[in-house]
């Protein structure tokens, strides 16, 4: 499952499709998010945002580990935390800008109301103190102070994880179970859309899957063919149920809380993709889709950016009036997705050339010796040496 640089191309394309995906799920006149996950499962992208982020982070921290020992490892992800901190804050600066925006055209839109930005309007001094301080977490934007968390306890999480995997898991489990009773001890928490206490157990999972991964043996045999078995069966009863019985979404707090209905959703999944990256299927696809896979590894930049597409262009179609019109909805769904294929292709270009230009300043003294000795030999010194 390895690409270049030590990276997933499977992971990487699963990530990419998720972030599109979130983009095209938050427009609310979209057509393509009625072919999304959340139509015809108990769970949707953001089960698969967290747990693939679980596995990018141990495999990120197992490599830079290898390389160049642990704590580099643990500086490289207090640095990652800070990074998603000031993308978090970013993103609500984004959110409210464009709640503030939207409040201004002539359309009715409820993103005025779920960005936040009448009651910060009303108290902006008070409002940005409980941002900076995650108490007030607008829209979006949610999503990133509990990827913080997360990313901070990798450093220990990890280590624990690889040397006792079954306590660790059975611990993370306590704490889901707890989670409901862990947030309201923790001031603010409770009002939180995620649960860091109980979206912790699909982390920790991705990065189970990471450290210790099921042997392809066991996936092909007899155990495993049935474990293939009823998880195709319970993702066709779940998908009955959603299309043809539920009439009423589910209530806001099983995804806050991460219901165990949502677990047993995303793991008969997942087991279902693990097959299909077994058999190279995945990797197959990502080869024809290089452009989603460059979305993948562009998470954060494409997060940030895809929330403000998606408010662009539900806001869009509201003006132009086509919220009623087929055509100009899908119009709209592929405005978002092209326009994060292209916010990713701009983020790799900028970070290839600024890598490149570091790089270029290393290697300037090599190329300079080279010039003076064609043969590749080093310069005598004089001194025998």
């Amino acid at each position: 499952m390895s690409s270049s640089a030590g990276r997933s191309i499977e992971v990487d394309l699963l990530r990419g499709l998720v972030l599109i995906a979130i983009a095209i799920d938050h427009i609310s006149v979209s057509v393509l998010s009625h072919a999304m996950l959340h139509n015809y499962a108990y769970c949707d992208a953001a089960e698969v945002f967290v747990f693939l982020g679980g596995y990018a982070s141990a495999s990120g921290y197992a490599n830079l580990a290898a390389r160049r020992g642990a704590g580099a490892a643990r500086r490289r992800f207090v640095r990652r935390a800070w990074e998603i901190y000031r993308a978090y804050l970013l993103t609500a600066g984004l959110m409210l800008a464009c709640g503030a925006l939207v409040a201004r055209l002539p359309i009715a839109s409820e993103l005025v109301s779920e960005t936040g930005w009448i009651d910060f309007s009303h108290q902006p001094i008070r409002g940005i103190g409980e941002i900076a301080m995650l108490r007030r977490q607008p829209f979006l934007s949610a999503v990133l102070p509990m990827y913080m968390l997360y990313a901070l306890s990798v450093s220990f999480a990890i280590p624990f994880a690889r040397r006792k995997p079954v306590l660790c898991f059975a611990g993370s489990l306590v704490v889901w179970l707890a989670a409901p009773w862990l947030a309201a001890m923790v001031p603010g928490v409770a009002a939180w859309p995620f649960n860091p206490f109980a979206w912790q157990l699909l982390f920790m999972l991705g990065m189970l899957c990471r450290l210790h991964p099921v042997p392809v043996q066991m996936q092909t045999s007899k155990a495993g063919r049935v474990l293939t078995a009823a998880a195709f069966a319970l993702a066709l009863t779940f998908m009955f149920v959603k299309v043809c019985i539920e009439t009423h979404p589910s209530p806001g707090y099983m995804k806050q809380n991460l219901a165990s209905v949502r677990i047993v959703s995303f793991l008969a999944l997942a087991w279902l993709c693990a097959q299909a990256v077994r058999l190279g299927w995945v990797k197959t696809l990502a080869e024809r889709l290089p452009s989603v896979v460059t979305v993948g590894k562009q998470g954060l930049v494409c997060f940030v950016g895809g929330t403000v597409v998606s408010i662009i262009v539900d806001s869009g179609v509201r003006l132009a009036h086509a919220d009623t019109n087929w055509f100009g909805r899908i119009f709209g769904d592929i405005v978002a997705v092209v326009a994060l294929l292209a916010l990713a292709r701009l983020a790799a270009d900028w970070r290839a050339r600024r890598t490149g230009g570091s790089g270029a300043r290393v290697a300037a003294p090599a190329a300079r010796l080279a010039r003076v000795m064609p043969d590749g030999r080093a310069p005598h010194d004089g001194r025998g040496r």
